[in-house]
C-alpha cells in the first residue's frame, strides 16, 4: 500500500544527495560547502514543517512512539504499522537533531550569525574553536547513525521487506492496510518555497 507521498521521497534522496556532497567537500570549509549546507538547511526547515503539518506517515505524532513501546516492539512480533516502525521513529529523529546541530554549528563557523544581536560578546576566537570540534565530531557520529540505518535497511531486505524500494516508489509491502491521510503536492510546493525565503533571509541579513 502507499505510505510515502513525493514530497517525502524528495527529500529523503535530496538529503542523501547533499550529504555525500557535504561529507567530500567537508575540508574545503568555503565555497561549494557552505552553498550545499545552506540546501541542507533549507531542506531540514521543509521536512521540519512538514513533520508537523504534512501526510500521516510524514508526522512525528504519526511515528514518534514512547520508549516503552518500542522496547515492546524489539521483543514482539507484531504486524507493524505503515510507515516508520517505533525505532525508525526515533531514528529519523535522531538523525535530524544531527544535521540541524550540524547546520546551526556550521552557520556560525561559516560566519553568518555574525550581525546577531550581542554576537560579538560570547562570539569569541575560543568559541568558534569549540564549535569546530564540535561540528567535526558531529559529522563522525553522522556517519555512525548512517551506518546504522544501512544496516537495518540490510536486515529488513532479508526479511523480505525493502525498505529502500519503498522511498522510492512510495509502496511498504507487508504493512497493515490502514486509511492514511496524504497531503497534496501543492501545499508541500508553498512549505518549500517559505523554506528558501528562511535561508535566504538567513543569509542577507549575516
Amino acid at each position: 500500500m502507499k505510505v510515502w507521498d513525493l514530497p517525502t521521497r524528495l527529500y529523503h534522496w535530496l538529503q542523501v544527495a547533499l550529504i555525500i556532497g557535504l561529507f567530500v567537500t567537508g575540508y574545503q570549509g568555503v565555497g561549494v560547502h557552505i552553498s550545499l549546507g545552506l540546501g541542507l538547511v533549507t531542506l531540514l526547515i521543509w521536512r521540519v514543517s512538514w513533520g508537523v503539518i504534512g501526510s500521516d506517515t510524514s508526522r512525528f505524532s504519526y511515528f514518534v512512539q514512547s520508549p516503552k513501546t518500542v522496547l515492546r516492539y524489539f521483543s514482539e512480533q507484531n504486524q507493524e504499522k505503515p510507515g516508520h516502525n517505533p525505532a525508525g521513529g526515533w531514528m529519523v529523529i535522531l538523525m535530524l537533531a544531527i544535521l540541524l546541530f550540524q547546520c546551526l554549528t556550521g552557520l556560525v563557523i561559516a560566519g553568518l550569525v555574525e550581525k546577531i544581536p550581542f554576537s560579538d560578546i560570547w562570539l569569541t576566537d575560543r568559541v568558534v574553536e569549540s564549535l569546530i570540534g564540535f561540528h567535526t565530531s558531529l559529522a563522525v557520529l553522522l556517519l555512525v547513525v548512517i551506518g546504522l540505518h544501512l544496516m537495518a535497511i540490510l536486515v529488513y531486505k532479508l526479511r523480505s521487506k525493502p525498505l529502500l524500494w519503498a522511498m522510492v516508489i512510495g509502496v511498504q509491502i507487508r504493512a497493515e492496510q490502514v486509511v492514511l491521510s496524504f497531503e497534496s503536492n501543492k501545499r508541500a510546493c508553498v512549505v518549500l518555497i517559505a523554506s528558501v525565503l528562511v535561508t535566504i533571509a538567513i543569509v542577507a541579513l549575516s
